[in-house]
C-alpha cells in the first residue's frame, strides 16, 4: 500500500467511475485499474461493488476512506511543512461564487510568500462547499453564518468580516446622478434578481438576493442565476440590482443611499478549515485573511476611481 494508491483510490471513491476519476487525476482509466487492483491485493479484499458502469463503496472500502483521508493529509502537510515556502502547494478552497470573488485578491496576496504555489477556487453553493470539506476535497470553505448552523465544533471558523447588501447601480443610471434617492423614486426602476439565493442556493422568489421582507416591494423584470448575467443587466444601465459590497469593486457601478429607507443587511463570513492536519501555509492564510478584513485592508480585484 503505498500514497499513490491511495490518493487513486479516493479519486474513484469520490467520481464514481474510473473515467472519470482518470480525467482528474490525470492519468489513463488502465494506470487508474492498475492501481485499485495492486491496493485490493496488498489489503486481500475488495474495496468496490463493481457494475457495468459505476464503482460504489463496498464496507472494506468505506472503513479504508477515511483513513486513506488522513495519510494523505498528514503527508501533504508533512512535505510542506518541510519544505517551507519552496512547497509547490495546492491551494483550493470552495464557496459560492460572490464570497470567491470577494476574497479571491486577498487569497493571492496571503500567499504572495509562496512563489510556487496555485490556487484553485470551487464556486460551489455553501452546503456543497461545507461537504465538500468534509470528503477532505478542499482545503477550506468561504460561506456565512448559516452554512455554520448544526456542524458541531470539528472545524475552525476564522472570521472575515461582515458581508454587506446595496442598493447598485451603473453610474450612468438616472438614480446615480441624484444627490437625494427615495424609495419611491427607486421603485420606479426595473431590477435584476436572481432565483436562487447567491449564497445557499434556496430558491426565495422576489427575496432570493436578500432583499428584506420589510423594504418595499420591487419591479423585477431581469431574472437569472449567473452572476455575470447578473452583473450585465446592472452594468448596461437596464436595471438595479441589491448585490454584496463586493459588486462596487467594479468602477462602473456606484451605491444608491436611500433617504427614507434602511435596507443594508449584513451577513458574517468566515473561513472554515480543520486546524488539526492544516500545513503552515494554512494557518498563515486564515490569519492573513482575518487581517486584512480585521484592518480593513482587503485588497481589490479593481482599483476603483471616483470620478
Amino acid at each position: 500500500m503505498n500514497l499513490a494508491d491511495l490518493r487513486i483510490f479516493v479519486g474513484v471513491a469520490r467520481c464514481a467511475t474510473l473515467g472519470a476519476a482518470a480525467l482528474e487525476l490525470h492519468l489513463t482509466p488502465s494506470a487508474v485499474s492498475k492501481a485499485l487492483r495492486r491496493l485490493e491485493e496488498s489489503l486481500g479484499a475488495p474495496l468496490f461493488d463493481r457494475s457495468a458502469k459505476l464503482l460504489a463503496l463496498n464496507d472494506s472500502g468505506r472503513r479504508l476512506l477515511g483513513r486513506a483521508q488522513t495519510l494523505l493529509a498528514l503527508a501533504e502537510q508533512a512535505r510542506d511543512d518541510i519544505m517551507g515556502e519552496r512547497a509547490a502547494l495546492e491551494c483550493k478552497l470552495g464557496g459560492p461564487s460572490i464570497l470567491l470573488w470577494r476574497h479571491g485578491a486577498g487569497i493571492s496576496a496571503a500567499l504572495a510568500a509562496y512563489p510556487a504555489a496555485s490556487v484553485r477556487l470551487l464556486p460551489v453553493f455553501e452546503d456543497d462547499a461545507m461537504a465538500a470539506l468534509a470528503r477532505g476535497d478542499i482545503h477550506g470553505a468561504i460561506v456565512t453564518s448559516e452554512a455554520l448552523r448544526g456542524r458541531g465544533e470539528q472545524w475552525e471558523a476564522t472570521p472575515l468580516g461582515s458581508l454587506a447588501l446595496h442598493l447598485v447601480a451603473h453610474r450612468k443610471h438616472p438614480l446615480a446622478r441624484k444627490r437625494v434617492v427615495r424609495a419611491a423614486d427607486v421603485l420606479a426602476h426595473d431590477f435584476a434578481c436572481p432565483t436562487r439565493s447567491l449564497l445557499c442556493g434556496v430558491q426565495r422568489g422576489v427575496r432570493s438576493d436578500g432583499w428584506r421582507a420589510d423594504a418595499p416591494a420591487r419591479r423585477i423584470r431581469y431574472w437569472t442565476d449567473d452572476l455575470h448575467l447578473l452583473l450585465g443587466f446592472v452594468r448596461s444601465g437596464a436595471a438595479l440590482a441589491y448585490l454584496p459590497e463586493v459588486a462596487l469593486q467594479d468602477p462602473e457601478l456606484v451605491r444608491i443611499e436611500l433617504a427614507d429607507s434602511e435596507l443594508q443587511c449584513d451577513e458574517q463570513v468566515w473561513l472554515v478549515w480543520q486546524r488539526a492536519n492544516a500545513s503552515e501555509w494554512q494557518h498563515r492564510l486564515a490569519a492573513a485573511l482575518a487581517h486584512q478584513h480585521s484592518a480593513g485592508a482587503r485588497p481589490d480585484i479593481w482599483t476603483r476611481t471616483e470620478q
